[in-house]
């Protein structure tokens, strides 16, 4: 697959050829969706907890005589059914864990790149390198490649000025291609990668040995 190479000002320098191993598989929305579930319940925390009735502190006496009160009987004042009281079925700290076969998740990855590629909202940049953070001129950048919605801007190495040019900038994110993930693609409308990064995708997500 070719596509257009584009530098910070919008005008197309050149074309490059995307490995179709990556950027030309189809859509395997089985996987795709496993991956996102896998990846959002890995992100939970599961330390939420809440007391029963046997961890409340207080008294554990009946509250007062069974008979002749004109009351419904009530046992300790721990009971779920008072204020104050033990939680019935809480939620006790767990984990939500969830593993994945490399292979799965690396066509994961692939399935929603060549997506992106193929619904032609992938743009590839020369490269991005600023000299200091300034929010200003990648506001520039993203209005001149005609970004008027939310985009991921993919890095072939961790690139700080950059990051710190477009966090204020609301709808985009900044990462390497080294930690690409399936979630952080499809949030995006966007998808920029820079030729390096391109080139970093192409070897770690296409190859057989890369690791989760």
């Amino acid at each position: 697959m070719e596509v257009p190479v584009y530098n910070t000002s919008g005008e197309v320098v050149k074309n490059i050829e995307l490995s179709d191993s990556v950027f030309a598989v189809p859509f395997n929305q089985a996987v795709v969706h496993q991956a996102v579930v896998r990846q959002r319940a890995n992100a939970r925390q599961g330390t939420v907890s809440t007391k029963t009735r046997g961890q409340v502190i207080g008294s554990s006496a009946k509250m007062y005589r069974q008979k002749h009160t004109g009351m419904a009987r009530a046992g300790s004042r721990k009971s779920p059914l008072r204020r104050g009281g033990g939680i019935t079925f809480g939620p006790k700290p767990r984990s939500y864990r969830q593993s994945m076969p490399k292979k799965m998740h690396r066509l994961a990855i692939r399935c929603v790149l060549s997506a992106k590629a193929r619904d032609e909202e992938l743009k590839v940049l020369e490269e991005i390198k600023l000299k200091q953070p300034k929010t200003k001129e990648m506001a520039g950048v993203m209005a001149a490649l005609g970004i008027d919605s939310s985009a991921l801007l993919v890095t072939g190495k961790p690139e700080e000025n950059v990051y710190k040019s477009a966090r204020n900038l609301t709808g985009i994110k900044v990462m390497p291609a080294s930690i690409l993930s399936v979630v952080d693609i499809l949030s995006y409308r966007k998808l920029l990668m820079t030729e390096t990064a391109v080139r970093k995708a192409e070897e770690i997500w296409g190859g057989g040995n890369a690791s989760v």
